[in-house]
């Protein structure tokens, strides 16, 4: 599949008219990349079968992995799917945020079959992006959006990275500067009324532990059967390999450093902030691919907080590639 990718700039003027422009993309059945606080999703219209499987084409996404959900409110869910009361407090506790809910659909919900995977549940979110409100608002559909990278590879937080990886393969990319938060959205899932942790993310554990007043129960899935996304093995991966957990760099190496690190290429917070590291992670991860070395090493990254997170996106890019 080879087009002519449009770029709307909705960084300084006319911004109404880049959004009107993705709006319309979108209700046309077309794919359009732009940003949220997390990262750059890849939108469809999520009640277009042809739509939805044109993101599975242009990402070569295998269809078992199911998409998330975007939509501008907590009421705007609520007409997708059954809320549990856990799911509920959480939404209105962290929504608009960085937090997927993965909840029941209601029958006869307007989505594709695809969004889901076949599954019964639906991953939901409402970000906190003005950008991408405003664009749900012009499309008047809610909209799936996985990551808008090929599949598998470093998740883009610039308009440059989906450059990179989906040019000629989308309709347009909305380009409205860096994304803040810089790893994905934290999917919380339900056995009955228990949350469950399948996917760390851009909302601490820490923070839905203190709403919930316990710990977080953590989820499994098999690879070849995830319940939500970004539970694949191999996933967020650069070209060359990546190494952990590393107290030196090595012949042929590039290395992102984090903390009081001499001699790193790239250093993800040299302060050891978390949350300038996970803003910064996969943009610098783009950065030293580029560079063609051998392999990457990575610094120690403290499994707390934000940490989990940028952890979680690193092992699963270090991970035995199929």
């Amino acid at each position: 599949m080879t087009q002519k990718t449009e770029y709307l700039d909705a960084t300084e003027s006319g911004i109404e008219r880049a959004i009107k422009r993705a709006g319309d993309v979108l209700r046309s059945g077309g794919l359009v990349a732009f940003p949220t606080e997390t990262v750059y999703g890849l939108g469809a219209d999520a009640g277009n079968d042809a739509a939805v499987a044109q993101i599975f084409e242009a990402k070569a996404r295998p269809q078992f992995n199911p998409l998330i959900v975007h939509v501008a409110s907590l009421e705007a869910a609520q007409a997708l799917a059954d809320f549990p009361d856990a799911a509920l407090r959480l939404a209105q506790a962290f929504w608009p945020g960085p937090l997927t809910l993965v909840v029941p659909m209601k029958p006869g919900a307007p989505l594709s079959k695809l969004v889901s995977a076949g599954l019964p549940t639906v991953g939901l979110r409402v970000p906190d992006a003005p950008l991408a409100q405003a664009l749900f608002e012009a499309a008047g559909c809610p909209v799936a959006a996985p990551s808008a990278n090929p599949s598998g590879k470093i998740s883009p937080t610039q308009a440059a990275h989906v450059a990179q990886g989906l040019d000629g393969r989308i309709d347009a990319i909305l380009d409205g500067g860096a994304c803040g938060v810089g790893v994905e959205s934290t999917i919380v899932g339900f056995d009955g009324e228990t949350p469950v942790l399948l996917r760390p993310g851009g909302l601490p554990a820490e923070a839905l532990e203190a709403a919930i007043g316990a710990p977080l129960r953590l989820g499994g899935s098999s690879p070849d059967a995830p319940s939500s996304p970004g539970q694949l093995e191999s996933h967020y991966a650069p070209g060359a390999p990546v190494r952990l957990n590393a107290q030196e760099k090595r012949a042929g190496e590039v290395l992102l450093g984090f903390g009081a690190v001499e001699g790193a290429d790239l250093n993800l917070s040299p302060a050891g902030d978390l949350l300038e590291a996970a803003a910064n992670l996969f943009a610098m991860l783009h950065e030293l691919d580029g560079a063609e070395a051998e392999a990457i090493a990575v610094s120690p990254i403290p499994e707390t907080g934000l940490g989990r997170a940028i952890n979680d996106r690193l092992r699963r890019a270090a991970a035995p590639r199929g």
